[in-house]
Order: C-alpha cells, then sequence, then structure tokens
C-alpha cells in the first residue's frame, strides 16, 4: 500500500504539472494559430502535426533516449516525465485553447477596443477568461488522457502506478491480483475526475 500511495502521487504530480506547463504551450500556440502571421502559423501547425502523427511512446524514446543522446547530458526521470507529458499535452490543449478563443463572440474583442484596451489586454482580460471557462470541462477531460498517458513512462523505469506494479509482480508473482489493484486505482480517480467535468460543464452550460 505505501508503495501504491507514492506511485499515485507520482503520477499526479507529473499530470499536474504537465497540464500546467502545457495550458501555458497551448496559450501561446493558439495564438499563433489565430494570428495572421504566415510563419507562426506554420510553427504551430508543424507543431501539432508532428505531436499528433506520432505515437507516445516513439516520443518518450525520442526525448528521453534520443535527445540525450546527441546534447551529451542525462535526464532526472521526473524532469523528463513532465517534459514529455507537456510537449505531448501541448500540442492538443493548442487545439483547446484555439475552439475557446473562436467559440467567444467576436464582439467581445470589439467592445474590448473600443474602451480604449490594447489586443493583448482585451485578449488577456476579456476574451481568455470567457474561453477558459468555455474550455474547463475539456481542460479536465485532458488531463484524465494526461493522466493514463503517464503509465507509458514505465519504459523508461519512473516508478508511477504501472512500473510500480511491475516491480511487486516481479518479487510476489500476483500478476493478476496486482494488476487488478492498480486497475482499481486508475478508475477510482479518472471516475471522479469525470464526474468533476460533468458537473462542471453542467454548471457552464446552465451559466450560458
Amino acid at each position: 500500500m505505501p508503495t501504491f500511495i507514492k506511485a499515485i502521487g507520482v503520477t499526479v504530480r507529473i499530470s499536474a504539472a504537465s497540464l500546467f506547463f502545457a495550458t501555458i504551450i497551448g496559450i501561446i500556440f493558439g495564438l499563433f494559430k489565430l494570428s495572421n502571421i504566415k510563419p507562426l502559423i506554420f510553427i504551430a501547425n508543424a507543431y501539432i502535426s508532428i505531436i499528433r502523427g506520432t505515437p507516445l511512446l516513439v516520443q518518450i524514446l525520442f526525448i528521453y533516449f534520443g535527445i540525450p543522446m546527441v546534447m551529451g547530458f542525462r535526464w532526472n526521470l521526473m524532469s523528463a516525465g513532465i517534459v514529455i507529458m507537456t510537449i505531448n499535452a501541448g500540442a492538443y490543449m493548442t487545439e483547446l485553447v484555439r475552439g475557446g478563443i473562436e467559440a467567444v463572440d467576436k464582439g467581445q474583442m470589439e467592445a474590448a477596443r473600443s474602451l480604449g484596451l490594447s489586443y493583448p489586454k482585451a485578449m488577456a482580460q476579456v476574451v481568455l477568461p470567457q474561453a477558459f471557462r468555455m474550455m474547463l470541462p475539456s481542460i479536465i477531460n485532458q488531463f484524465i488522457v494526461t493522466l493514463k498517458d503517464t503509465s507509458l513512462l514505465s519504459v523508461i523505469g519512473m516508478r508511477e502506478l504501472v512500473q510500480n506494479t511491475k516491480i511487486i509482480v516481479a518479487n510476489n508473482m500476483e500478476a493478476f491480483t496486482m494488476y487488478a489493484i492498480v486497475g482499481i486505482y486508475y478508475w477510482v480517480i479518472i471516475t471522479a475526475l469525470s464526474s468533476a467535468a460533468s458537473l462542471l460543464e453542467r454548471r457552464t452550460t446552465y451559466g450560458k
């Protein structure tokens, strides 16, 4: 039990930190996609295309083993896990941010600009808060996806839930029981997050 609790902490920390940084990336590249500057649009589209067009497992192996081999350094496991999951989730957050901003009535930006706000201030103070309010359920869903995807970090030795279970099974040979337990842990966490997303979605819809 103590090892499972510790592994849950690792899984949640990686997922939460990744989503935080992925949201920042999503805002930056989402604004790139909505800009009229072709090089920025190209960079955003290339990033999204590469990440969404390659398996997460390949990204993990490339970032953890490939890049250090060329650059001549070694990853700290926790840092590597956060960077990998951030880069992956950032591509999906970019599309969420773009869709959220486009869902806000264009009149909001026009009204803010007519009151004397600059474009950056109008975006930060008027448009983005409304966009995030609508995006919140989708952000929680992305957190769920990222949390499940952390299981693939077991291939680099990250002691999250799956890797922790592998180590226990290697010692007690009770694969059926141990993998059933880890499945229950995931199910409880994800069910709670899914319920929170549904509640937020209902409240958001009611607020409209």
